[in-house]
């Protein structure tokens, strides 16, 4: 699935306990994340739920990057998973390029979470995006 789908499939619910639940579903269906990078290096700061991401360049033309993700959350879990799906093995520059305040807002999520939750995703994003920076900066 790629981000249009999941827009697709989002948009899809008229009722907001249903899209919450296919957000939790989605966490549900995310590859573990290697316990030993469940600490500090890995957490991301900003996030009112425990959250850690850990990013990887795979090396190719052109490089991408790649993530897995946790929480000890069901709905921010799920926020991960949004992520995963729009971000995770695309290039740097694809990454720095992605529109994620346009799709926050598209599939609803900006009206329906609340403020800490939404500092949460953005506080995701950032870490994300800093690491794409960094690869790109290095091309």
């Amino acid at each position: 699935m790629d981000a249009s789908e999941l827009e697709t499939r989002l948009t899809f619910f008229d009722d907001w306990t249903d899209r919450y639940q296919y957000i939790i579903a989605l966490g549900r269906k995310l590859p573990e994340l290697d316990p030993q990078y469940k600490d500090d290096v890995h957490k991301v700061r900003g996030c009112i739920s425990q959250v850690w991401l850990r990013s990887e360049v795979v090396e190719g033309p052109p490089p991408t990057i790649t993530f897995r993700g946790d929480s000890d959350s069901a709905i921010v879990k799920g926020l991960i998973a949004i992520l995963h799906i729009c971000l995770s093995g695309r290039t740097p520059r694809e990454i720095l390029d992605e529109d994620l305040e346009g799709f926050f807002q598209r599939i609803g999520l900006e009206q329906h979470l609340s403020p800490n939750r939404r500092n949460g995703f953005f506080s995701m994003v950032e870490e994300l995006t800093r690491c794409a920076a960094v690869v790109e900066a290095t091309k």
